[in-house]
């Protein structure tokens, strides 16, 4: 008997830019994380990334066999500009991609140009450092609507791909002010409470799918929900997550990353 391998869909908290990469102390947990999640799933035969770093009038994705790496940050070390993520694009995933949003009604366009940003290379250089996986990226969309994020994860699911793995690579706390002002239990409150809120959105099994769908839809409606994301970009990708799963997810991951509370979500 041939057994059928699942795909997941894992959101991810990247981090702030370059910095996970260079050692920074403040990303300790986040980097364990990752390294933990990858040792506990199969590994992938194929990975899309729906990164918080690419927004686009209609869905697009890289269809390139060997992307470039878009150094998409300003301000780091020079080592920050000498990265390296060698992994192939995948054309012929891409093609399924586009046909499945197709058919969907959703209007998208390949890409044989653009290359992979940070909120790809990033979380995947410490995940898979071997770069063997071949990897498609897909952005969001500029209206930044939230049903139509869910929508497009919805879309995904008959893209035929035995063990895909969907990884939305953004942030469940993106107040970058926050990031480099004084902490104060105000503010660790605030952030506490659109954390708790987002892992019983999430997690809890007495939502109903119609009740899980709804809360994200309406996100700007949770506590605090707009000063832990003054602008939804980092949130999104979750949205694309959760409706290719459909479902609550498996395992939530509560860390915290330059002193702020973050998770992530395994599906």
């Amino acid at each position: 008997m041939v057994m059928i391998k699942k795909s997941r869909a894992l959101f991810v908290s990247h981090g702030g830019g370059p910095m996970p990469l260079l050692g920074d102390p403040g990303h300790a947990e986040m980097v364990d994380c990752l390294r933990a999640v990858a040792n506990q799933i199969e590994k992938p035969s194929a990975i899309v990334v729906v990164s918080a770093h690419w927004e686009a009038p209609q869905a697009t994705m890289t269809a390139a066999p060997n992307p470039d790496l878009i150094y998409d940050y300003h301000g780091f070390p020079a080592a920050a500009y000498q990265l390296a993520y060698p992994a192939p694009g995948d054309p012929a995933l891409a093609e399924r991609l586009y046909r499945s949003l197709q058919a969907a009604g959703i209007s998208p366009k390949l890409d044989t140009q653009r290359g992979f940003d940070h909120g790809m290379y990033v979380p995947l250089k410490i995940m898979y450092p071997e770069a063997d996986i071949p990897c498609v990226q897909l952005s969001l969309l500029n209206h930044l609507n939230p049903a139509a994020h869910i929508e497009l994860g919805q879309a995904l699911r008959s893209t035929i791909n035995d063990n895909l793995l969907i990884i939305g690579s953004g942030f469940s706390f993106h107040n970058m002010q926050a990031f480099f002002q004084a902490r104060s239990a105000g503010t660790d409150a605030k952030n506490a409470a659109f954390e708790n809120w987002l892992a019983t959105t999430c997690g809890d099994h007495a939502l109903n799918e119609q009740q899980r769908r709804q809360r994200l839809v309406d996100w700007a409606s949770a506590p605090f929900a707009r000063y832990c994301h003054p602008r939804e970009e980092h949130l999104l990708p979750l949205h694309v997550c959760y409706g290719f799963a459909g479902v609550p997810c498996t395992t939530t991951f509560k860390l915290h990353i330059l002193n702020q509370r973050a998770s992530m979500y395994l599906w």
